[in-house]
């Protein structure tokens, strides 16, 4: 609820993430109650209006949505083990890292001792919470998520549902989330060829987010021919690819930077070749990809 009678709310965790979803909460005007092993974390919240509470369980009593923010579904049952007395009833949101098994051991954990759960992955920086454009994913019990929707999209406008299984904001947080390392390795490569040249790695940032712009575009292609499992039309083919990556080798002689990161990279185009994908569009790297299913 909002306006005259805002929800109450717990945050348990209060890292950089953790510590940004209880601020825009307290700023948003929902009651919050914090809660972190570390004490002296909650000490900015406070002064900010935030309720401290000394004991796990007296914070998870404090409110009927409970938020945790904390690294892993292992950390997560740990953290709330002395609070389980106190979780009957209440609705338990875990924002944290992990894998679809985690979330669904944590939901019948957590359903085991009388919460209804959701789950759930904000997927963008600290300093983005509370943004109207914001993407967070919840999955597991709707009800939780239509009881409390409004006073989730708090934390970012961009709110979805995903499903009643618990584990698909994990699987989708995973999903997606591999995408981050190798753009992010791609750039730290680029911004170390440059400076080898004298130059600054700034130099870059806005031809580099011209080529995410690009690839972003590229996505409902991919994802389309993926799903139709037809690749022949390939704007950008595999082969394409395979004989690209000789000129990443002449650029890390020539720039004495470490490439040694992209001959996974460069083994998957090649087998995906080798399975007779040369001329098929690139994402037909995603039938290399999957593995042969499991004998039973």
């Amino acid at each position: 609820m909002t306006g005259n009678n805002p929800t109450s709310v717990t945050v348990i965790g209060l890292g950089s993430m953790g510590a940004a979803l209880a601020e825009a909460f307290v700023k948003a005007g929902h009651p919050t109650t914090v809660w972190n092993r570390t004490a002296a974390k909650a000490a900015p919240l406070i002064a900010m209006g935030a309720a401290h509470a000394d004991a796990v369980k007296d914070a998870v009593a404090a409110s009927p949505l409970v938020i945790t923010c904390l690294t892993t579904f292992d950390d997560t049952r740990r953290a709330l083990e002395p609070a389980v007395t106190s979780l009957h009833g209440r609705a338990l949101v875990t924002l944290n890292s992990g894998s679809p098994t985690g979330a669904r051991e944590t939901a019948a954990w957590a359903i085991g001792h009388g919460a209804r759960f959701l789950a759930g992955a904000v997927k963008n920086v600290p300093s983005a919470v509370g943004a109207p454009d914001t993407l967070l994913y919840y999955s597991g019990d709707k009800t939780v998520f239509e009881e409390f929707e409004t006073t989730l999209k708090v934390l970012g406008g961009d709110t979805v549902h995903l499903g009643e299984k618990t584990d698909l904001a994990a699987l989708y947080e995973m999903a997606v989330g591999a995408i981050l390392l190798p753009a992010l390795v791609g750039f730290f490569q680029g911004a170390a060829a440059v400076q080898a040249r004298g130059l600054e790695a700034s130099s870059m940032v806005r031809f580099a987010g011209k080529w995410l712009d690009m690839i972003k575009s590229l996505l409902p292609i991919y994802a389309r021919e993926i799903d139709n499992g037809d690749y022949a039309d390939a704007a950008s083919s595999v082969n394409l690819f395979l004989a690209g990556a000789a000129h990443d080798q002449d650029l890390a002689k020539e720039t004495n930077v470490d490439t040694a990161w992209l001959a996974p990279l460069h083994d998957l185009v090649r087998r995906a070749a080798e399975a007779g994908h040369g001329d098929h569009s690139i994402s037909a790297l995603t039938e290399v990809l999957r593995k042969p299913a499991r004998q039973a």
